[in-house]
């Protein structure tokens, strides 16, 4: 049979399906991918004062550490395209007493009130747009001229085991067609020169990049070989992909993945797996 590839989710599945997926496992969710924002935010190293924009800010742990960065006298607000996202988002900021603000809507055409920002965050927030050119230009109409914008994205699928090895367990029972290079999805941005067309385009430049390599935890820290493998099934792409293709097939693959995790990836630490993302900035111009 065939099936769409994993990485060609687009912003419309982060408003339905993805985004309660990923409110459903927000904690194992943020865990696993908290490493790389940390290093985003120590590159970033904001300033008390600064207006910051996070671009998909998802359930909003990077926005309260933006707030309390720039603190009260500065600006740190949260968008995201997932309404169930943003609502949790908010129930954070109100617990933790944090000034962080959300809003629901989608960055390729939002237009937002107030004064433009002095900076922008977004870890792995900015790779699903349909047209990514027209989506950074109106992103950047939110800026103040010369703002610098920080990402994270991730590089190559070879480099990343932990999405190699998985989608090599799940087409062992489903076909999955190989991505198209350049087209939404997580692996947008790999190629960093397309980015740099797609910011350079879009009026930025002064393209700078490192890379962030390390070990990430599957299903968040501490995750056992069976919890890691429920937390590919139900959040994943490709769970989605094996749900479609019948409980048989779905019950094998977690078989299988749970065989992966627990003979060549679990240590102490959880189900650990290489990972590489590109901690990119530019300047508006």
């Amino acid at each position: 049979m065939t099936q769409a590839a994993p990485e060609a989710l687009k912003g419309e599945d982060w408003a339905g399906e993805m985004g309660a997926r990923w409110l459903a496992s927000l904690d194992r969710f943020e865990g696993m991918i908290a490493p790389i924002g940390a290093a985003l935010l120590a590159r970033a190293a904001y300033r008390p004062g600064e207006r910051v924009l996070d671009l998909g800010c998802g359930g909003g742990a990077t926005t309260l550490a933006i707030a309390d960065a720039v603190g009260p006298e500065g600006a740190a607000l949260g968008l995201d395209v997932a309404p169930m996202l943003i609502e949790r988002a908010q129930e954070r900021a109100a617990a933790a007493g944090s000034h962080a603000r959300f809003v629901c809507a989608d960055a390729a055409t939002a237009r937002l009130d107030g004064p433009p920002f002095d900076r922008l965050f977004s870890r792995f927030g900015s790779m699903f747009f349909d047209a990514p050119v027209p989506a950074f230009a109106n992103i950047g109409a939110m800026l103040q001229p010369g703002a610098r914008i920080d990402l994270a994205v991730w590089a190559n699928p070879r480099d990343n085991l932990w999405m190699m090895e998985v989608t090599g367990v799940v087409r062992q029972h489903i076909e999955i067609p190989p991505a198209v290079p350049r087209t939404p999805g997580p692996f947008a941005f790999e190629d960093l020169t397309y980015l740099e067309e797609v910011l350079t385009g879009a009026g930025f430049s002064a393209m700078d990049v490192v890379a962030y390599e390390g070990l990430q935890a599957i299903g968040g820290p501490a995750a056992s070989p069976a919890e890691a493998a429920d937390f590919v099934l139900s959040s994943m792409a490709v769970g989605r992909m094996l749900d479609e293709a019948g409980a048989e097939l779905r019950t094998a693959a977690r078989s299988d993945l749970v065989d992966l995790f627990d003979s060549r990836h679990v240590s102490a630490k959880g189900v650990m797996m290489q990972a590489k993302a590109w901690l990119v900035s530019a300047r508006r111009d």
